[in-house]
């Protein structure tokens, strides 16, 4: 035969990572890292062993089967292998339970062992977040008798007894506006409380429990009159008649996840608290889906840098490998340089969230995680995109034929920017996040950052553009529409800023213990600059969106 192309193989994402390696060292007690370890030996041995499978296979959708041939309404839902492993994988290796141990490092810990799983579980990770975020507000609600029923199911350690929950917010009439919720509560003549309606994004509809919106029958309108209540799906092995599944959707990438439109007929449901301020009860859901959002692309960053770089060893043109043709090499520096400040960022936000929900944060790190949360997960959620799209392009044609299973990390890649809040939904909660303190605790814990850093030109250029940053804010204090429209490149712009702080932090630990790469991604990163600022001028936009 003629040329074959050997393809990318998948480098073991914990032993070949020496980022997450160096990340863990610096943040964790010695006898936490080694405890950890075998787990997250095991998760990269998984991943390694699914990318193979997935190389394959053409398996990428679930099917869904609404009748049996009997007529039967049953709503059955085939998986995925890698969804069917879900439960063990989740629960062998604690993936979503360590994030619930009583330390500060707990949520660390978990999402090192997210970030390794992640694209291997197929998005199966993306229920596991919904049911992070329900723990947590059933934890936040104090409700005694739904805590005692639902936490241990969702926290197990046992497949055998492990729950999935979904989150039911969505409805057809928008997504982050969920004042226009339609869903309604009704009690029966039991006192029961029913919910009818219809909920058009339902992400883990083969979940055992779902959290959902709904407005109590009689309730005044707007958001504040929505109630947030706990319900079950499944009656024994059979999915409870009142929950009807319309259809899969048809989505650009995720496909192995199971996404559905649903409609609920008198489905029990029970208050999570008060029958008011569902939205409010919904918020400590936010800082732990908003994390898993951004680990994930981090994650799918991971995962495409690592194939490029396998590959471009493997890829000979014109005389040399990719690896050693000059321009190639710059791109990939190009690429690894923004990883490394979104993996900085990332996991930042995941350390400092447990941290603060442990009671070890400083003063100011409550509002530091209110305001890195949505830059993190927006910040990430784009460059994700950027990045997989790159990758795609340094596979030449290859990255553009599907049985490669290259092309489904670039529609994989698209979900981050949309889901938990599009970019400018989550530029306009950054500005909430400042309100009041404008960049107060952000300036404190990136001076901190900074005490002792040996990069004095990355240092200048951190305090420049943040400084820019707080006239760009002062600027227009009293400018609301304008401080709005500039509010994506004031949130990219404070990304990046964190991020290269971050980084400096890194480096200045890793000098004594590593070789010269930190500064290098350090280097690289400011070089690619830190200001995002866009230009806002009402006028122009308006002739732009006027007639033509």
């Amino acid at each position: 035969m003629g040329f074959l192309q050997a393809p990318p193989q998948l480098a073991h994402p914990y032993r070949a990572d020496p980022l997450l390696h160096a990340t863990l060292r610096r943040a964790l007690p010695p006898a936490r890292l080694a405890a950890i370890e075998p787990d997250l030996q095991a998760l990269g041995e998984y991943a390694v062993m699914e990318w193979e499978r997935a190389t394959r296979s053409t398996r990428r959708k679930p099917v869904l089967t609404q009748w049996d041939a009997w007529g039967n309404r049953v709503d059955r839902i085939e998986l995925t292998e890698a969804w069917q492993e879900g439960p063990r994988i989740t629960t062998k290796y604690a993936v979503l339970a360590s994030g619930h141990e009583a330390h500060e490092h707990a949520r660390l810990e978990e999402f090192a062992r997210v970030y390794l799983y992640h694209v291997a579980s197929e998005f199966y990770s993306c229920p596991l977040a919904m049911t992070d975020g329900a723990a947590t507000a059933l934890k936040a609600s104090g409700n005694k008798a739904l805590i005692e029923r639902a936490l241990p199911h969702l926290l197990s350690r046992d497949a055998s007894t492990f729950w999935l929950s979904g989150q039911w917010m969505t409805e057809n009439a928008g997504g982050s506006d969920v004042g226009n919720t339609e869903t309604v509560a009704r009690q029966d003549a039991s006192g029961q409380w029913r919910l009818y309606g219809r909920k058009w994004f339902s992400s883990a509809v083969v979940g055992e429990m779902a959290l959902g919106l709904a407005r109590p029958e009689g309730a005044g309108n707007g958001p504040g009159a929505l109630a947030l209540f706990y319900v079950e799906t499944m009656d024994g092995e059979r999915r409870k008649p009142e929950l009807i599944i319309d259809r899969l959707k048809d989505k650009l990438g995720t496909h192995e996840l199971p996404t559905a439109e649903i409609h609920l007929d008198g489905l029990p449901a029970w208050p999570l608290g008060e029958l008011a301020n569902g939205v409010r009860q919904v918020a400590p859901m936010l800082n732990i889906t908003r994390t898993w959002n951004a680990v994930g692309a981090t994650a799918s960053m991971a995962r495409a840098l690592s194939l490029v770089r396998d590959y471009a060893t493997r890829r000979h043109a014109f005389g040399k490998r990719l690896i050693d043709q000059p321009l190639h090499a710059q791109t990939l520096a190009d690429m690894q340089a923004e990883f490394e400040g979104a993996f900085a960022l990332t996991f930042e936000v995941a350390h400092l969230l447990g941290r603060v929900e442990h009671g070890a944060a400083q003063p100011h790190e409550i509002a530091l995680l209110r305001l890195l949360t949505p830059l993190a997960k927006l910040w990430t959620g784009k460059l994700a995109v950027k990045l997989c799209s790159e990758a795609l392009e340094c596979f030449g044609g290859a990255g553009y034929i599907e049985d490669t299973g290259l092309p489904q990390l670039l529609r994989d890649a698209q979900v981050y920017a949309i889901w938990e809040g599009t970019t400018n939904v989550l530029s306009l909660d950054s500005l909430r996040a400042l309100a009041g303190e404008n960049l107060g605790a952000l300036r404190t814990a990136i001076e901190g950052w900074l005490a002792d850093s040996i990069d004095a030109h990355a240092r200048q250029e951190i305090h420049r553009v943040l400084d820019a940053a707080g006239a760009y804010l002062q600027a227009r204090a009293d400018e609301r529409a304008s401080l709005e429209a500039g509010a994506r490149g004031l949130a990219l712009t404070l990304a990046r800023c964190t991020a290269a702080a971050l980084l400096a932090r890194h480096d200045t630990w890793s000098a004594p213990h590593e070789h010269a790469r930190t500064g290098a991604a350090l280097r690289r990163f400011v070089a690619h600059g830190l200001a995002r600022f866009s230009a806002a001028d009402a006028t122009d936009t308006a002739l732009l969106l006027g007639p033509h």
